[in-house]
């Protein structure tokens, strides 16, 4: 088994609670680590043996841009749609932060984890 992490991923999307969060939007980091079986990659070297990368963070843009009022919520679609789209994938991490959140002083950022 091994681990395949995609930090720092930013988008502007327009998820929150207030309706103004929903129009204005906001910046968002993700972070995802993923287990997943990567001896093969690791013998062959060869691009079709490995986790697509690539792949994975397409569908968490698409899954970004995608309204919703909570972080748990989206958190969880980006969850649910790695098992159903890399069954190769055993557990996974996705961290959302919401940076610099609109909650009357400084905070850098809010967030939420979800693991499954």
């Amino acid at each position: 088994m091994g681990k395949i992490t995609l930090e720092g991923m930013e988008f502007y999307a327009y998820h929150g609670y207030f309706q103004s969060e929903r129009i204005v939007g906001n910046r968002f980091e993700v972070n995802l680590e993923v287990e997943t079986d990567c001896e093969r990659a690791s013998l062959s070297d060869h691009l079709p043996d490995a986790l697509n990368y690539e792949g994975l963070y397409t569908l968490i843009k698409e899954e970004m841009h995608i309204r919703s009022h909570l972080l748990e919520h989206v958190a969880g679609r980006i969850l649910r749609r790695i098992h159903a789209e890399y069954p190769q994938v055993g557990l996974v991490k996705i961290k959302i932060l919401k940076l610099a959140p609109p909650m009357g002083g400084h905070i850098k950022a809010v967030g939420v984890t979800l693991e499954g």
